[in-house]
């Protein structure tokens, strides 16, 4: 038999509460509708609230005649139980009292009831355990109480703003000299990395994930979800960028294994560096932005802070579709999220995204962004890697254009793309070139 975990009493006490003084209902917005165990209550709490949104009168009247004009009445017990509650509470002063015993009685029915759905779970067929414990994380997540922020005055915040002044400030060396001499990574950021095909995004991804492990004291876990190569074609990168070893002759396994004595050495030391990092791959099609919220707390659990998401690419990531929803509303959602996961876990979440066919005409712009849905709005920063056309001996010259960014503002780098080392090196023209 499950336990009957209710206070009625409290729950009573809140409504009478709010019938003696309808300001209170301001005191307790963390209460939710749902933590009333009788539905009854639920709706008489809606009432008063939709009638406090609408600026009139919070009273026995009131609160009947809304009730009547929705047919609701009835399902609440008719006017005289509204009249017993009026007098259910001895004083509104301590409606905050009641308002958490509701809520705590609530939260302890809800994970009852959590813990039967849990056991159906145990028993449904899913493609994957990593499935299973996203559809967990869901039925977790959904029992959790709505947050609520409180207006706060200068005067309160005083303490924890000079405190915020005297802490290192929560941002993340990159590895490219120039954009950490401007900017920085800031932990909380959507960082969108955006291009044509062919441009260098996942080797610029790839090379600020090495320089995030790299340059920074003590940083965390830094996540690759890689949805086009394997690992060994993400090592591969790696070691090519790190050892100085041909791109090529790497993933032709130096010619059928025969690497050069001077290759093997430089390849062993490459690993051995990336090895000793917090530098984990994922190598699926298809993630699903639950599945790389589940995987980095799994992350977390395991081998610390995650201080960097990498998603290989945002328009190839499992998107599904509701009813008559648009393709670029639903990657808004993905965006929306992954803004949420950067800004929560206080990681950097860097997105990969690709550019549209119209930017070949000319450089790219916000809204040459694929699909955009609300990436504009949700970014925190938007990078786009831009082919000039511009060669250096042959080699490309990519320039990397902030069109976005938020704190820093908007500037321009450029690089000279080494494909063959899968490594992009600041471009400084030369004097004979700008002569």
């Amino acid at each position: 038999m499950d336990p009957d975990i209710r206070n009625l009493e409290a729950e009573q006490a809140v409504l009478g509460a709010i019938f003696l003084d309808p300001a209170a209902l301001d005191k307790i917005d963390f209460l939710e509708e749902r933590d009333f165990s009788r539905m009854s209550h639920e709706l008489i709490m809606n009432a008063m609230r939709k009638l406090r949104e609408r600026n009139e009168p919070v009273d026995l009247i009131t609160v009947t005649n809304r009730l009547q004009k929705f047919g609701r009445l009835l399902e609440v017990g008719n006017v005289s139980y509204l009249a017993e509650l009026e007098n259910s509470a001895p004083t509104a002063s301590n409606i905050e009292s009641y308002a958490k015993i509701v809520r705590t009685a609530a939260h302890k029915r809800r994970i009852v009831a959590l813990g039967k759905k849990l056991i159906g779970l145990a028993q449904e067929e899913f493609e994957s355990d990593e499935d299973l414990f996203c559809s967990v994380d869901d039925e977790v997540m959904e029992i959790k109480p709505k947050t609520t922020s409180k207006m706060k005055s200068f005067a309160e915040m005083r303490k924890d703003y000079f405190t915020h002044l005297k802490t290192k400030a929560a941002k993340l060396l990159s590895g490219f000299k120039d954009f950490d001499d401007w900017a920085q990574l800031w932990l909380g950021w959507l960082y969108i990395l955006a291009g044509r095909p062919s441009v260098g995004k996942t080797a610029k991804a790839l090379q600020m994930a090495y320089g995030i492990s790299k340059e920074n004291k003590d940083v965390g876990c830094v996540a690759i979800f890689s949805q086009e190569m394997s690992f060994t074609e993400v090592i591969d990168r790696m070691v090519s960028n790190i050892a100085g070893v041909n791109y090529t002759r790497l993933i032709n396994k130096g010619d059928e294994g025969r690497f050069r004595e001077n290759e093997w050495t430089r390849i062993n030391a490459a690993y051995d560096e990336v090895e000793k990092m917090k530098l984990f791959v994922q190598d699926s099609a298809g993630v699903t932005i639950d599945e790389i919220e589940s995987t980095s707390r799994n992350l977390e659990r395991e081998h610390g802070k995650v201080s960097c998401i990498l998603v290989d690419y945002l328009q190839i990531m499992g998107i599904n579709e509701k009813r008559g929803e648009s393709r670029s509303s639903a990657i808004g959602r993905v965006t929306r999220r992954s803004k949420n996961i950067a800004r929560n876990r206080k990681c950097v979440f860097i997105m990969l995204s690709q550019l549209d066919r119209q930017v070949d005409e000319g450089e790219p712009k916000m809204k040459h962004l694929k699909e955009s849905g609300s990436i504009e709005q949700d970014a925190d920063v938007i990078e786009a890697l831009y082919d000039t056309g511009d060669r250096d001996n042959g080699v490309k010259i990519i320039d990397s254009i902030f069109l976005k960014g938020r704190n820093v503002g908007l500037n321009r780098f450029r690089y000279r793309f080494e494909w063959w080392y899968q490594r992009f090196v600041p471009y400084k023209k030369k004097e004979d070139d700008a002569a």
